[in-house]
């Protein structure tokens, strides 16, 4: 580790380490024409449906962590490019279900494979993926996730 990232916060390498997944897994998966973004809502998709989900665009959007009108923009993408199919909820005419075509989930299924490719570079210094190091290290990401942050409290706090 260089003396800069030793000195780093955890909020900085927690950055770091997002941006260079993002920037790994656009690279990877361009060949099959998606970014990262697409990949995180087919991937998520293909998970979703072999449960027997047909999620809406808001519970994608929850599952993934994308903005609801970036998921509804990005799905209007892959419905253009015969990936997703974008139907309306039986239940709620206003709301979006989506699932993969057939297309779709033969290029999800490539694009898993390459991106486990990656995960397996990424943790392979803490012993690969099936690791007690990385299972502890995917808790505490977990735990940090599940943390609700409300970026107000400080400001409103100052005001007070």
């Amino acid at each position: 580790m260089s003396s800069a990232t030793e000195r780093a916060t955890a909020g900085f390498l927690v950055w770091r380490l997002s941006m260079k997944w993002r920037v790994a897994v656009d690279r990877a998966v361009a060949p099959l024409g998606l970014t990262h973004a697409q990949y995180a809502l087919m991937a998520s998709l293909h998970g979703m449906g072999r449960s027997g989900l047909r999620p809406s665009q808001r519970q994608l959007a929850d599952t993934t962590g994308l903005e609801p009108l970036y998921v509804s923009k990005l799905a209007r993408a892959l419905e253009a490019a015969g990936l997703v199919a974008r139907t309306r909820d039986p239940n709620d005419p206003r709301a979006m279900q989506l699932t993969l075509t057939e297309h779709g989930r033969d290029v999800t299924r490539r694009a898993i494979k390459v991106v486990q490719g990656l995960l397996d570079q990424l943790l392979e210094p803490l012993g690969g993926q099936d690791s007690p190091r990385t299972r502890q290290f995917t808790r505490e990401l977990a735990t940090l996730l599940n943390t609700p942050l409300d970026p107000h409290t400080e400001h409103d706090e100052e005001q007070s």
